[in-house]
């Protein structure tokens, strides 16, 4: 397969071109980052583009999506789809946003946008995205490259073994303990792990029961 990717450096989120072969046909993956990378890639092995797959609507990854699509007169799809030598199967992820989605791209590589980052996972309801990382990714082979929404590409193995969230629901770690508040109320933190940005990532329980995977720079701790 052929494979570019760019990256935004306002958001640092990814956009991917990923072609069957040389001269065959193609597939964007998201649109916020820089289309010329991914247009040199098109150009340079003669690549026909035939869909746009998007992994969730937020404006960090869809800018340059209207454009993309009249550019090519190709259909934005969320589903499975198959097309060249590209089989696609599509996985929904909720968690991070209610419309996520990863797609596996012929059994070698797995574009999880904002649900699985290297050491970290997206924010949002703690139950759901842990479902959605636990339950549909953690059981794709271990071997698959994961291409993720924002920053380094890892693989599955790696954050089943590496990763603070899926090592703690695993019952591998301990919570990290430490009383912290989030919007004015307080709580404790569960997980700590970085983040793509740099800032750091965390597992809060609230003291109402509540479980939230928030950016760090959105918890003061006590």
């Amino acid at each position: 397969m052929v494979v570019e990717r760019s990256m935004d450096s306002r958001w640092l989120s990814n956009a991917f071109v990923v072609g069957d072969e040389p001269g065959g046909v193609a597939v964007f993956v998201d649109s916020g980052a820089p289309l010329e990378p991914l247009l040199e890639a098109v150009e340079r092995e003669r690549l026909t583009p035939t869909h746009i797959l998007r992994t969730h609507g937020h404006a960090d990854h869809v800018e340059h999506e209207d454009e993309l699509a009249a550019r090519f007169g190709i259909p934005v799809v969320t589903e499975s789809v198959s097309t060249g030598g590209l089989r696609i199967e599509a996985i929904p992820t909720p968690g991070h946003s209610d419309d996520g989605v990863a797609f596996v791209v012929n059994d070698e590589l797995c574009f999880t946008g904002d649900t699985l980052f290297r050491d970290a996972v997206g924010g949002g309801p703690a139950d759901v995205v842990k479902d959605s990382v636990m339950e549909r990714l953690m059981t794709l082979p271990h071997e698959l490259r994961a291409l993720p929404g924002h920053t380094v590409s890892t693989t599955i193995g790696r954050e089943w073994e590496r990763n603070p969230f899926v090592r703690y629901w695993r019952g591998l770690e301990e919570e990290a303990g430490g009383r912290c508040r989030v919007g004015g109320v307080d709580g404790v933190v569960v997980v700590e792990s970085p983040d793509y940005d740099g800032k750091g990532k965390l597992l809060v329980r609230l003291d109402g029961g509540d479980e939230r995977i928030v950016g760090a720079s959105r918890v003061e701790l006590l």
